[in-house]
């Protein structure tokens, strides 16, 4: 929930903390009008996954259907539906997917690039991008390595869309202090003999 994320951690550079809070108010204004893609760009563990998840919270106390998968925990499901005797695809995430409200797509990454995930992640990112559901996508890589431009341009799309960047480290590096800079010694000469 918004109300336990920590936009102003205490040991952040200004530039970091400014990402941070700059992210956080992006998302708040989101969940008050929900419409196209929002995605959030980060290491891992700087607080992507938890604006997400309080935007699929806000939604559903608002009373809206919401979808919030993990991405490689999908694909498993979508590959075990098309397997002999695997049923309906995915057993009827993509029909789950396609008519929620609002779609968290949590950790898309370049790992998943095999040509048949990225067609399916395709169908659903270029679905939410037709019918302009709500759509909150996190990574921990650039747009540009998905090696999937129909994606990437879909995300990108600002008619569509926000793409914001959280530059700032693990939340838990973020509670601890930065180690001191150890004064610099002019080192010692060799004697030559």
């Amino acid at each position: 929930q918004f109300r336990n994320f920590e936009p102003r951690l205490p040991n952040l550079t200004p530039e970091e903390s400014a990402s941070l809070q700059g992210a956080f108010r992006t998302a708040a204004d989101y969940a008050e009008r929900p419409a196209g893609f929002l995605t959030l760009l980060g290491e891992s563990g700087c607080g992507k996954t938890h604006l997400a998840a309080a935007l699929a919270a806000r939604a559903l106390s608002d009373g809206h259907s919401v979808a919030f998968v993990f991405v490689p925990d999908l694909l498993d499901e979508l590959r075990s539906g098309n397997r002999p005797g695997g049923g309906e695809e995915g057993g009827g995430l993509l029909a789950a997917i396609r008519s929620a409200e609002l779609v968290v797509l949590d950790d898309l990454a370049t790992h998943y690039a095999t040509p048949w995930a990225q067609e399916k992640l395709f169908q659903i990112v270029n679905y939410r991008n037709l019918t302009g559901g709500p759509t909150v996508v996190t990574m921990d890589q650039p747009l540009d390595s998905l090696g999937q431009p129909r994606i990437a341009g879909r995300l990108s799309d600002p008619h569509h869309g926000a793409i914001v960047l959280i530059n700032a480290p693990h939340y838990t590096l973020g509670h601890q202090p930065r180690p001191a800079e150890q004064p610099r010694t002019p080192s010692r000469q060799r004697r030559q003999r």
